[in-house]
């Protein structure tokens, strides 16, 4: 439950301040290429749009942590 809190916190924060938005994207992005380097600059793209509501959605409260500490 707590973490279910934490990531509704996130999502709120993300959907209000659309530099930390942008900044946390980023985030993910860059984090989530580095997992998959087998994949084309151009498969990674088409990954990436599919998946990436569901990887803002998993790593928000992370992405935004880390926003705070940076």
């Amino acid at each position: 439950m707590e973490r279910d809190n934490m990531m509704h916190g996130a999502r709120s924060a993300l959907n209000k301040n659309m530099e930390m938005r942008e900044w946390c994207e980023m985030f993910l992005k860059e984090r989530e290429r580095a997992a998959k380097p087998e994949m084309s600059d151009e498969e990674f793209e088409k990954y990436w749009k599919y998946h990436k509501p569901e990887i803002m959605h998993v790593g928000a409260a992370e992405a935004v942590q880390a926003f705070k500490q940076r």
